[in-house]
């Protein structure tokens, strides 16, 4: 089952550390789904028959998929796209991560704009939806390898923060409000 919490505020600690507030403030699996965050648990040891995977991909049209390792041995500009990867940005579509082996977290911002953080395990596979701020770092285990999955060819293109004006980001929050 994954974890998340809400964040400490604390930047001067490595951002690969929990970051839990002291007392921690768990959120819960409806907590998220009410932001368009979904969770599934996944046998990731035989994904390409698990129902689950199967039915959520047929659902929601996931026609494309590929596997990212990020680490420093395997992750070419390691150190660059890490930076990259923990800058707040949204997607015009939905980012699928399946976590095939490792750990790390997402980073999501509720409704009140304070910080979520999501710990990813082998067999965690996580939805987040267009439009909603997010950023993803390593753990200090310093190794994660997911698979990412795509409505036709694959777009990973970050906006970067401030982006309240952009359509995904506006649909995004009309979505809340109507909830």
């Amino acid at each position: 089952m994954v974890s998340s919490w809400y964040m400490d505020n604390d930047t001067s600690v490595d951002q690969r550390e929990p970051h839990q507030q002291n007392p921690p403030r768990p959120v819960s699996l409806e907590h998220l789904a009410n932001l368009g965050v979904l969770y599934f648990k996944i046998d990731t040891d035989n994904y390409a028959t698990d129902e689950t995977l199967r039915k959520v991909r047929e659902e929601r049209g996931y026609t494309y998929e590929d596997l990212i390792t990020i680490s420093r041995e395997k992750l070419p500009n390691y150190d660059e796209k890490l930076k990259i990867f923990f800058m707040e940005h949204l997607h015009d579509d939905e980012e699928i991560r399946l976590c095939v082996d490792g750990s790390g977290y997402f980073d999501v911002r509720d409704s009140k704009d304070c910080w979520i953080r999501i710990a990813l395990v082998k067999g965690d596979m996580i939805i987040l939806p267009a439009g909603i701020y997010h950023r993803f770092t390593l753990d200090t285990n310093n190794y994660i390898e997911v698979r990412r999955y795509f409505v036709g060819d694959p777009v990973w293109t970050p906006v970067n923060r401030p982006a309240d004006e952009h359509r995904a980001r506006t649909q995004y929050l009309a979505t809340l409000e109507s909830a």
